[in-house]
């Protein structure tokens, strides 16, 4: 073999590993299953990353086995201080070893050593053969053997590609004669990843200097009497310390490991092993990768390179280069300099009418509206971007002027409303409000890629700029290279030239036109197609419906509540300062902190936060309630200001200038068990429980005079879920009979007749009914109720005699969640539990609740969900009523008066029949001028 082509290439396995975990930390990967892949996929990007570009001739990946006992014997510190491995990772090992090996590459270790000793054990073998070796790892501590024929390959980490670090870099990098003195640097320096502790008071810069001054450690030790002061005195003091130190630093070169040139040659992969483990990984995207990088023939890279081929076919207007069919790695990101694109500006009415035309011949295009700010009632359009094919796609300008934008998306009304063609969209609920402002109401089926990847992955992120590098592979343009960082300087988006609209615009449409290819395909693999198609995408209409007629505010109501409650702040405050003797900033947690434990000395044992000060938060001093009275004054105090600034002041600014009315925003893809949930403002916290919170109801008011609200409430529809999914005999009968099910339960439990139930014992019953799901313990039950830990532990058991069945159901759904990774609702809905076979017990216990608790919130969601889309459709075609709001399990309706009797009932019966079960759904029905009154 030519020495020129005797390339070896060492990966340091656990580096790279971690590298990959930590990468997708924000937006960890998890799979059907509910196994994490990230550490899998981060790594196996980085070793086919690694063989596509180099090609090496030779290969090995080298892992850390046990305790680096060659170290452990000279400092039994040695990397103490290291946290525990991430149980992801741990997991994860395994099937990297098993793709590494169905790859037919070596997986190399020595046991007492560590994989860097292996690596340079390897690397100094090598060099004596000819061998230039590439030591693939982040580890700047591999700097130090680098030679002529020893390099540093650090992998391309986000902004930056891969760095080859030789002789000259290294010595630039380090400050060094000689790679070699890196082990004097880091023995002077320490390492506080390995625990290695170096010189006192020696840091970078102050190790740099030593080495240019004494060359060595060794040397420097050698002169203590050139220092002076502290320095000198630390240095001299631990110069053991530090002769030590470099010990641990130094890689060792001859760990037992043999070079076998034969065993390291790079071979042919296992195609049918890889695959199989990819396809139970679900990687499909890495095995495209995979594909490509050993260049072989597979359907998955026949249908790739249709789409890459598609994208540079003829142009609306003609043109286009033939595309290379290249897949980027998905090691790095791809932009739009390096991206093989043919983006077009459609100006003028005959362009409009060639794109139209194009449009109504598809099946499926995705388009994208670009506003003049975020609130998509108020923002004026900017521009609409379309794509049908990857790589192309064409952006419409819009003039300033509102009529004349209207006038232009007149044209497009046949689009917007054919019947035939998908319409695709990322949050596609932003554009159909912005389209309805200038009288455009989107028809016919829709795919928006946000909540397609919800119910993939509903614990992970979901903007297009997360979905695109996940996915893709593929980094979009920021919006804030265009219009700058938010400020008082930031631009609108009509202010940016248009070729930048342009290419902005056209790529979030040709980017999400990509994703729904990728999505679309998977939801039947995870039962969530129906979910999709039937349940959250004609939700998606509904809520566009809903946010668009808001509801009606009296803001005269909250002024005088602001007023009321000002002065009960004043009260509490005088009584607090009276309670503690002295008048102190009630707002400052240091100072309340002080008054409370030093003062007072309400705790001996007080926590203190990570700042020195005492914790003053509601978990702390709910536990202190019994102590002094001044903490409930405090807890009062507290709530109230919280009401006041958060909702009694706020709300009044949220009321639209052009509707009079509040316009909050439904969120479909925030909950992960598929509630909903409310923003800008959020209307679904507003406090119930207090005499002061209701009041805030009191101000959503009805239209006008002609009208009143109605609230309709789900009774207890988590209990009757449960009763439902359990099968529970006696839960069904009493909900079947129309019993009250908290007097039923207390009747079972305390072993009493119905009628003699008392109002504590019901009361401690309903506590346990909603409480058990949940996972409440003996010690969480009688913090709720005042019972004792033994008296709650009783309560708890016999609740469990009443409900086996129910027992039984919560222990079946936990073994369900470790068999499979996952719950699930009535329809379906999916709840991944990545730690339910965690062997951290306090992990693993919470997955455990929620393996119980998530199907019945799921449920619960699901079904008002069905009825809301059942009901939308029913008033849209038949009735003035309107839909304003839900929250949790309560739907708001302005209702004309005159219709008020006839669509009571239609409420009722569809929201109870909205699913079919053995236990039947209760909605209670209320009626008033506010929603106080109605609720």
């Amino acid at each position: 073999m030519n020495t020129e082509d005797k390339r070896l290439f060492l990966l340091d396995a656990y580096a790279l590993i971690f590298r990959g975990y930590y990468a997708f930390i924000k937006n960890p990967r998890i799979n059907s299953k509910g196994l994490n892949t990230s550490a899998i996929l981060g790594f196996t990007n980085s070793l086919l990353d690694v063989i596509k570009r180099e090609k090496p001739t030779h290969i090995a990946v080298v892992f850390d086995v046990g305790q680096a006992t060659v170290r452990t014997v000279d400092y039994d510190q040695y990397k103490a201080n290291r946290d525990e491995t991430p149980e992801a990772i741990k997991i994860a090992v395994p099937y990297i070893q098993e793709i590494i090996r169905a790859m037919c590459i070596p997986v190399l270790f020595a046991e007492g050593y560590e994989a860097d000793d292996v690596i340079g054990t390897l690397a100094k073998k090598a060099e004596k053969e000819g061998y230039t070796t590439y030591m693939v790892t982040p580890d700047k501590d591999f700097a130090q053997l680098v030679s002529d024929k020893i390099k540093m390959y650090r992998p391309p980490a986000f902004g930056k590609g891969i760095e080859i670090w030789g002789v000259e870099e290294v010595k630039e990098k380090f400050g060094v004669q000689d790679p070699i003195q890196v082990i004097d640097f880091l023995g002077m320096m320490g390492d506080s990843v390995d625990n290695i502790p170096g010189l006192p008071g020696v840091g970078e810069k102050t190790a740099k200097k030593f080495l240019a001054e004494y060359g060595s450690l060794e040397n420097l030790l050698e002169n203590t009497d050139k220092l002076k002061g502290k320095m000198k005195e630390n240095i001299e003091a631990n110069k053991e310390l530090g002769i030590l130190s470099k010990k641990l630093a130094t890689i060792i070169i001859d760990a037992p490991v043999d070079f076998d040139e034969e065993d390291l040659t790079m071979c042919a992969p296992d195609v049918d092993k890889v695959k199989e483990i990819f396809n139970e990984l679900e990687f499909r995207q890495l095995l495209e990768n995979f594909y490509r990088t050993f260049n072989l023939e597979s359907d998955v890279v026949e249908k790739t390179k249709s789409v890459s081929e598609s994208a540079v076919q003829q142009s609306l207007f003609g043109g286009g280069d033939a595309d290379s069919g290249e897949i980027p790695s998905t090691a790095f990101f791809t932009e739009i300099d390096t991206y093989d694109h043919l983006y077009q500006l459609t100006e003028g009415k005959m362009g409009r009418k060639l794109l139209i035309d194009k449009l109504l011949q598809q099946k499926e295009v995705c388009f994208d509206t670009e506003t003049t700010g975020l609130d998509a009632l108020t923002a004026e359009l900017v521009g609409i971007s379309f794509s049908f094919e990857a790589g192309k796609g064409y952006y419409v300008p819009f003039p300033q002027d509102f009529n004349e934008a209207k006038a232009i998306i007149e044209e497009f009304r046949p689009f917007f409303e054919s019947e035939s063609v998908l319409k695709i969209g990322h949050n596609l609920k932003y554009d159909y409000k912005v389209l309805f402002k200038y009288g455009i109401v989107p028809k016919g089926k829709f795919f928006d890629t946000m909540i397609a990847h919800y119910l993939l992955n509903p614990d992970m992120r979901h903007g297009m700029d997360v979905l695109s590098e996940t996915y893709l592979n593929y980094k979009p343009i920021s919006i804030e290279t265009l219009i700058g960082k938010k400020g008082k300087n930031q631009k609108q988006f009509n202010e940016v030239d248009l070729e930048q609209q342009k290419e902005y615009a056209v790529e979030d449409a040709d980017v999400t036109f990509q994703l729904k290819t990728f999505f679309a395909p998977q939801l039947p693999e995870v039962n969530a197609e129906k979910l999709f198609h039937e349940i959250e995408m004609p939700l998606m209409e509904v809520l566009s419906d809903m946010e668009i007629e808001g509801i009606r505010l009296d803001t005269e109501v909250l002024a005088e509540q602001s007023v009321k409650i000002t002065a009960e702040i004043l009260e509490l405050e005088k009584k607090i300062f009276e309670k503690a003797g002295e008048a102190f900033n009630l707002n400052s947690p240091k100072q309340l902190g002080d008054i409370l434990f030093e003062k007072l000395e309400l705790d001996k044992k007080a926590k203190k936060t990570k700042t020195g000060q005492y914790a003053t938060g509601e978990e702390v001093l709910t536990k202190l309630v019994d102590k002094h009275p001044i903490i409930s004054d405090i807890l009062d105090y507290r709530q109230l200001q919280k009401l006041k600034s958060t909702y009694v002041d706020a709300l009044p600014k949220e009321v639209s200038s052009e509707t009079q009315r509040i316009h909050t925003t439904f969120s479909q893809t925030v909950a992960a068990t598929g509630r909903l949930a409310s923003v800008g403002p959020n209307l679904q916290n507003i406090p119930i429980r207090s005499e002061q919170g209701r009041e805030i109801r009191k101000a959503f008011v009805a239209r006008d005079e002609n009208y009143v609200l109605v609230s309709a409430d789900y009774s207890q529809i988590e209990l009757r879920i449960i009763a439902e999914l359990s099968q529970d005999p006696i839960m069904m009968e009493a909900f079947q009979k129309g019993e009250d099910i908290h007097r039923t339960t207390a009747a079972k439990v305390f072993k009493v007749a119905l009628d003699e139930v008392t109002r504590e014992q019901r009361s401690q019953a309903k506590t346990v009914n909603f409480g058990i799901v949940y996972g409440v313990s003996a010690f969480g039950l009688s913090e709720q109720t005042g019972l004792s830990r033994a008296e709650s532990k009783q309560l708890i058991d016999a609740y469990y005699e009443t409900y086996p069945t129910l027992k039984k159901f919560m222990e079946e759904q936990i073994h369900q969640a470790r068999e499979k990774g996952y719950v699930e609702t009535i329809l379906g809905r999916r709840r991944y539990l990545k730690d339910i076979n965690s062997r951290n017990h306090v992990v693993r216990s919470f997955a455990e609740r929620i393996a119980v608790n998530a199907p019945i919130q799921g449920s619960a969601a699901d079904i008002i969900k069905i009825a809301m889309i059942n009901l939308q459709k029913v008033l849209k075609e038949n009735y003035q009523t309107k839909m304003l709001l839900q929250v949790h399990d309560e739907l708001v309706f302005d209702v004309p008066k005159s219709e008020l009797e006839t669509i009571k009932p239609i409420i009722k019966e569809t929201m109870e029949n909205a699913v079919k079960m053995q236990v039947p759904l209760e909605v209670e029905i209320g009626v008033g001028q506010n929603w106080l009154e109605a609720h």
